[in-house]
């Protein structure tokens, strides 16, 4: 299998006071900046889904994919899903640029998870489902492009359910943890630096 891999970087930050929160900083370095240390190692390729000014993230020197729709997370999915197949990639694993701590072993026990799928499509679990971190196989790109331009409410679950997704079940929900408001980000910061 040939896996790549994208960060989803393409919410609006309501809660963050309109913040882009991949520009964020977190323990002195971007949220972006963590979501890459961490899903990089696993992974062939990153890009990054994201929409507005693409020269933000130049510095990164990976490739920036617009939403074609806007319709939420799985927009940007499609838009790596697109990207990736060309390439010659089997699955692309998404990640949420607001979950910093996700695990290490992400994209290994997706893979796992997707073995039993009759799709091939898995979600992270813990004590609940993660959708934002799930591995989504090339050939599900037409059926999603199918589903959004259907007008279903663009949720994922309804999409993963529809498609028989599997889950892997990691131990620590706090891996999981949304930076979605300031009092979040400063928590991580505490949690970060305290370590430290």
């Amino acid at each position: 299998m040939r896996i790549f891999g994208v960060i989803l970087a393409g919410g609006q930050g309501q809660r963050m006071g309109g913040a882009d929160k991949a520009l964020l900083r977190l323990a002195g370095q971007s949220l972006i900046g963590h979501a890459l240390a961490r899903l990089e190692p696993q992974v062939e390729r990153v890009a990054i889904s994201a929409n507005g000014d693409a020269a933000r993230f130049a510095g990164l020197g990976l490739p920036v994919l617009a939403d074609d729709v806007s319709a939420g997370p799985l927009s940007g999915v499609l838009a790596a899903l697109r990207w990736a197949a060309p390439l010659g990639a089997t699955a692309v694993v998404s990640v949420a640029v607001d979950t910093p701590f996700f695990p290490g072993d992400l994209v290994p026990q997706l893979c796992l998870a997707a073995e039993a799928a009759a799709e091939g499509l898995a979600l992270a679990s813990s004590a609940k489902d993660h959708p934002a971190c799930a591995l989504w196989p090339v050939a599900l790109a037409d059926p999603l492009a199918a589903f959004l331009a259907s007008g279903a409410k663009a949720r994922v679950f309804a999409f993963a359910e529809s498609h028989h997704a599997a889950r892997a079940h990691f131990p620590d929900e706090a891996a999981f943890q949304n930076l979605n408001t300031p009092a979040d980000l400063a928590a991580a910061e505490a949690l970060l630096t305290g370590a430290a």
